[in-house]
């Protein structure tokens, strides 16, 4: 297994598709697990249930990939690194952690399309705001997203970049 860390927009799941068919693995996007699993989406879990019960699902259904698939290419949600010790989690497996780290006005730019799907972000009414929330929140996960084996500068390169340097460096 490998595992894709990063704030949301970074390109997880994009980089992932397009990693995972480089080295010929299955790919599995937490998110789309977890809405598969719960019959809802990210959104309407954190509207009805909140916050709290997300990231106890979220922590549920990440161990149960890191017992059930080994070998896929696995996306993380934005949080996951950050809550219920799942860094810790993912290194009790050994699992190669990759954290793809964007700038934030390049997170700005291509979260600003796409608040209002983003039950986190979806009440920035500005740029400047959703900027500085950016800020904020990477100051706050930076420890853990630092945690991650490889950090993979993301600015300016394309997918295919992105995933073959990964492909590269797991297949040394």
């Amino acid at each position: 297994m490998i595992i894709l860390i990063g704030y949301m927009g970074s390109g997880k799941s994009s980089v992932g598709k397009v990693l995972a068919q480089k080295i010929q693995r299955d790919f599995v996007d937490l998110d789309a697990y977890i809405e598969e699993k719960e019959q809802r989406t990210i959104s309407e879990i954190f509207e009805t249930d909140g916050e709290i019960k997300f990231r106890m699902l979220e922590h549920r259904y990440l161990k149960e990939l890191l017992e059930a698939i080994p070998n896929c290419v696995l996306s993380l949600g934005g949080g996951t690194p950050c809550y219920a010790g799942n860094m810790e989690l993912i290194a009790h497996y050994g699992v190669p952690t990759f954290y793809l780290k964007a700038s934030i006005p390049n997170l700005t730019d291509r979260l600003w399309g796409e608040r209002k799907s983003r039950p986190l972000i979806k009440y920035q009414e500005s740029k400047e705001q959703l900027m500085e929330f950016i800020g904020k929140h990477l100051f706050e996960r930076h420890p853990y997203y630092s945690k991650a084996g490889v950090t993979i500068l993301v600015d300016g390169r394309s997918i295919e970049e992105i995933a073959t340097e990964i492909a590269e460096i797991t297949l040394a």
